[in-house]
């Protein structure tokens, strides 16, 4: 989301791709429509749920997953304007642009439905991103790897002391539960009941104490870029060594749970761990298999999603809603296309389960059709 391009086709002296990233990234994006488009909320295989409250599916990896490859792009978009100094005031202004401009879409998207303010949300996924993205990048272009370590062990660190010993007013003592933790607390003084998501109105998942730790996960995506980028890891052995250093993140995360429970809501401590350490031994086993081994048949359909993320995500939101207010008549009643689709194609024919489950695959079909005709095309849209 960092390199992009708009409306610029990529030329034959573009600098080189990390294509097991933009795989890696294609993956996650299809993943995220997918679990976010189901036909029926009320009808969703365990996989494709997020975890109640700790714990963790295959779907809470989901997030996770795509903001630790965005610390990753950072190092592939930024690593030659780091090092020129005298372009930085320049560099941080298009951060800061670009992160706004993302947060501005996850406010906004939701009024396609539902055009009124009063219950706005204010937290959200793409607010989240475009938050963790600019501060990430900035201190990537101003700190040295030594000082973004320890940014990243005191978040952690000192997320996990915030919410265990500092007293929740109004409680008098630190927990964890979801309506009581203290992110809940800060989230309802500063953002109020009717801007917080609306399925709980006391708490949100992307809070903002929550944003710390997201920041450590995006950062353990920049070491990760930090270390692909380097010559010796086409050494076979160095990306063993990468590959054991996630095995090691994910088993300090599940120590870390047995006191800090991991928990994609709250984005404790061990949950950024234990994500991140499954993210680095998928994208190291990735980058091996097609950097460096040169296996790319499977590649074209998933770069497509990943060349194109934002976009990907935005239109997930748009093209189900424009279809849901395109007009049907029904036996003289009115419906709209969406559901006419779900009600009379899907489930006469299909199980709740199976029913719901395709109309979440057909939803990221549909959304495939204008990203690969942007890849076709060579169109990578920047923010």
């Amino acid at each position: 989301m960092t390199n992009t391009v708009v409306g610029d086709k990529a030329t034959s002296t573009s600098r080189p791709r990390l294509l097991s990233l933009d795989f890696f990234r294609g993956f996650t994006v299809a993943a995220m429509i997918l679990v976010n488009d189901p036909g029926d909320w009320g009808h969703i295989y365990w996989p494709l749920e997020h975890s109640k409250w700790n714990g963790c599916t295959p779907t809470d990896l989901v997030f996770p997953f795509f903001l630790f490859m965005v610390g990753v792009s950072i190092v592939y978009a930024m690593q030659a304007k780091k090092a020129d100094e005298v372009n930085h005031n320049k560099v941080i202004l298009s951060i800061l642009r670009r992160s706004l401009i993302i947060v501005l879409l996850g406010i906004c998207l939701p009024l396609i439905s539902n055009f009124q303010f009063a219950h706005l949300r204010f937290p959200g996924v793409l607010q989240r991103i475009g938050v963790v993205f600019g501060i990430t990048a900035i201190m990537y272009l101003k700190t040295s790897t030594r000082t973004q370590i320890i940014i990243a062990a005191s978040c952690l660190i000192g997320y996990y002391l915030i919410m265990t010993f500092v007293p929740v007013p109004g409680v008098d003592h630190p927990n964890l539960e979801k309506e009581t933790n203290l992110g809940a607390y800060i989230d309802r003084i500063v953002f109020t009941s009717n801007h917080l998501w609306a399925q709980s109105k006391t708490w949100d998942p992307e809070g903002l104490l929550g944003t710390i730790p997201a920041i450590a996960t995006c950062l353990l995506g920049v070491f990760t870029g930090t270390w692909l980028k380097s010559d010796k890891l086409k050494n076979t052995k160095e990306i063993f060594k990468l590959t054991g250093t996630g095995v090691l993140l994910v088993i300090a995360g599940l120590i870390w749970n047995l006191f800090f429970p991991i928990n994609k809501q709250l984005w404790t401590s061990s949950f950024v761990l234990f994500t991140a350490g499954l993210a680095i031994i998928i994208l190291s086993v990735s980058y091996w298999l097609i950097d460096v081994k040169g296996y790319k048949k499977l590649l074209p359909p998933f770069q497509a999603f990943g060349r194109n993320a934002i976009v990907a995500y935005v239109l997930a939101d748009v093209i189900p809603e424009v279809l849901s207010i395109i007009p049907v008549m029904n036996n003289g009643h009115k419906t709209n296309v969406w559901s006419y689709m779900y009600f009379h194609l899907l489930t006469p024919n299909f199980s709740p389960e199976n029913a719901s489950l395709i109309s979440a695959i057909l939803t990221v079909i549909i959304i495939f059709i204008p990203v690969w005709i942007l890849y076709a095309k060579k169109i990578n849209v920047k923010i």
